[in-house]
């Protein structure tokens, strides 16, 4: 079914030009929209929505995500106050993802697929771990998603930290889901992960045209074990093997790094993802683009599922700590969508439309559009949400699930889920 967007204003979300007219939108991967000044005579099959007085746009994107995270909101405390940032790994999330089995990977996908929706975003890239429940949990994920409508780009966090089995398993996981889907080979820290799995996930991104996704220097912890046992800096080990050679690699976080790592970076093609409120909650550090080039886009790291929230926090943290001003917080919000399209995967073409319902006291244009995006345009402005097309949310309602009917269900097996964790 053909949507119809009347009486909407258009933004252009590269030019930010303001367009006042009715949008045509064809549903599929491979839709477009359309500009018509008249829509009389158009089908009656068509579905007809007025966006009179509101905002229509290109809908967001999450650059790194973490589906496995979703159920912590109000988790019981961990068994022992972590102290750094490995501890918090040991202490909090390694028995959480390790406490996932099926049924909560489903929950955890459908919670992150249903609030990714309502805060706009139709594209998630995500980083999976599950440890005693890998097989198949990238299938459990991918189809969650779809259900919910939200396109994806997935990949399994291998890691040696839980032993060779796990390793396989991961690396199994990530071949199989590769021969049939977009995907990237997911990586834990560079201090988890040998060079022999470091190899063989190399092989296996250079087997599929394929990235690697891995967070990089989130804590120092990762440089000084990385120097320790390997002799040389996080970055430096990573394009030995040929890591960041392929535009379709993402480095998360990227904090603590030399100057020698960041001219790598930016002379090579990987993308680094910036997720600011992820790096003040564990206290790690401030991230800070300068001379990182500029293939820099925003995620959430599984904090939560608005981008929005992640583009302020990227901005007002970086007045202190970065070199990032209004055109640079827009421009990596948007990033995502570059990088998607210049690697050529699909679900992310024109026809993702959000349309927002914000009203302002003040005249919003082309020349002050990121004085709103910065201070005052928030996901509470999400009205209607469309995904290849077809219309998502509605209203603030998801038009493709029982919202009820999940949260009961995510409910029920988050407490299973802490109950397994507190064993």
């Amino acid at each position: 079914m053909t949507l119809v967007l009347k009486n909407a204003t258009y933004i252009d979300w590269k030019s930010l030009e303001f367009i006042r007219t009715n949008i045509l939108v064809t549903e599929g991967i491979d839709g477009a929209i359309r500009f018509v000044d008249n829509i009389e005579g158009l089908k009656e099959d068509h579905e007809f929505i007025d966006c009179s007085g509101k905002f229509v746009t290109k809908s967001f994107a999450v650059g790194h995500h973490h589906v496995y995270s979703a159920l912590a909101r109000g988790m019981p405390p961990p068994k022992k106050t972590p102290k750094n940032f490995p501890e918090i790994l040991k202490y909090i999330w390694w028995i959480l993802d390790k406490s996932l089995d099926r049924e909560s990977i489903k929950a955890s996908a459908f919670a992150t697929a249903m609030a990714c929706a309502k805060a706009g975003s139709t594209f998630v890239i995500d980083h999976h771990a599950s440890p005693n429940c890998i097989e198949g949990s990238l299938d459990i994920i991918s189809e969650a998603f779809e259900k919910v409508g939200i396109s994806h780009l997935l990949c399994y966090e291998i890691s040696d930290r839980d032993g060779s089995d796990s390793t396989e398993k991961g690396l199994a996981e990530t071949e199989r889901y590769l021969q049939k889907n977009q995907s990237l080979v997911g990586l834990h820290a560079p201090f988890t992960v040998g060079d022999e799995t470091m190899k063989q996930a190399s092989d296996l991104m250079q087997k599929f045209n394929s990235g690697i996704h891995i967070h990089v220097a989130e804590d120092i912890y990762d440089q000084k074990y990385c120097e320790e046992h390997y002799h040389k800096r996080v970055v430096e080990r990573l394009n030995d093997f040929g890591i960041l050679n392929s535009s379709k690699s993402i480095l998360g976080h990227c904090l603590h790094l030399g100057e020698k790592e960041k001219e790598l970076i930016r002379n090579l093609n990987a993308w680094v993802v910036e997720n600011m409120e992820s790096n003040l909650k564990n206290k790690v550090g401030y991230f800070n683009g300068e001379g990182l080039g500029d293939n820099i886009m925003l995620g959430t790291d599984g904090m939560h599922s608005d981008m929005l929230r992640s583009a302020k926090a990227a901005f007002f943290v970086g007045q202190r700590h970065d070199n990032i001003d209004y055109a640079s917080a827009y421009s990596r919000f948007r990033n995502v969508h570059r990088y998607l399209e210049s690697n050529g995967f699909s679900g992310d073409g024109e026809n993702n439309l959000v349309v927002l319902d914000y009203h302002s006291p003040t005249p919003i244009n082309k020349d002050n559009f990121l004085g709103h995006f910065i201070f005052s345009l928030t996901s509470n402005d999400v009205q209607h949400v469309i995904s290849n097309g077809k219309l998502i949310v509605k209203n603030k309602t998801l038009q493709t699930i029982d919202e009820n009917e999940i949260f009961d269900f995510t409910r029920e097996q988050a407490v299973k889920l802490w109950e397994r964790m507190s064993r």
